[in-house]
């Protein structure tokens, strides 16, 4: 087995929660993170920590290193060739996830990891092999311009995908590592996770979580890429949901020699 294929085959062992970080430029939004992260799961199970730097162009990279000595997580630090973009850097790190649930982030610090452990507890529950539990950031600490674009932005991908997802840009999802693998793969795709999981039969259930102001950085999107590359993404999930086929197996039967 050549090194991507152990990458993407399911996780045989390993923690029981990987939390992956896509990160571009959060030298300093991750110390703290990584430790808050560290207080939400310790006790409560297994979980390793998966930075992804998306080629920053401050020292990232090892800040997450360091983060991780201090909090005494296990903490994997990848570092991409170039700037990819969150959906790359996430795929790369859910690939190189070993937990069998993945919960995701923003590296930013505005998503609060004590919602974690409410949404591992909740996943713990489901019947369902395949699901989403995506959170829903009722009170938002953006600014009012932010917030109007994300607004209408919900409203007009959720008229047409009929996701049932209020905030799909919330970074702050569960879900199993294995459903994740098996979605089609492209930029953007992190959009619209809640759409492609329920796409293949996987289920989807909302969450309200926190939301803090941005203490360090800035944001990486603004109005115009958001708006074009949205309409584009939208147009390719419109295709892809109307040429998608499930069927349920109504029997199988084994012959086993004697």
């Amino acid at each position: 087995m050549n090194t991507d294929d152990a990458r993407t085959a399911p996780a045989l062992s390993g923690p029981e929660l990987s939390v992956v970080l896509p990160a571009r430029d959060e030298a300093q939004a991750l110390p703290g993170l990584v430790t808050e992260i560290g207080a939400a799961l310790n006790g409560l199970c297994a979980f390793e920590i998966v930075v992804v730097d998306d080629h920053s162009s401050d020292d990232t990279y090892e800040a997450a290193l360091r983060a991780g000595g201090l909090a005494q997580c296990t903490l994997t630090a990848i570092r991409l060739d170039r700037p990819s973009g969150q959906s790359t850097a996430l795929h790369v790190g859910v690939r190189h996830a070993r937990g069998a649930l993945v919960a995701t982030l923003d590296a930013d610090g505005q998503n609060d990891p004590a919602d974690i452990p409410v949404m591992l507890r909740l996943a713990r529950t489901l019947g369902e092999a395949s699901f989403c539990i995506a959170g829903y950031r009722r009170d938002r600490h953006d600014g009012p311009w932010r917030r109007w674009q994300s607004r209408i932005a919900n409203r007009f991908r959720g008229a047409l995908l009929r996701d049932r997802t209020p905030d799909t840009g919330c970074g702050l999802k569960l879900f199993p590592r294995a459903t994740f693998l098996a979605l089609p793969y492209f930029d953007h795709m992190h959009r619209f996770l809640p759409a492609l999981i329920r796409r293949q039969g996987g289920a989807l259930h909302i969450r309200e979580v926190g939301h803090r102001p941005r203490l360090h950085g800035r944001s990486k999107y603004g109005a115009w890429n958001r708006m074009w590359a949205g309409l584009l993404d939208i147009a390719g999930m419109l295709w892809l949901l109307k040429r998608t086929r499930l069927a349920a197996v109504a029997r199988e039967d084994r012959v086993v020699p004697p």
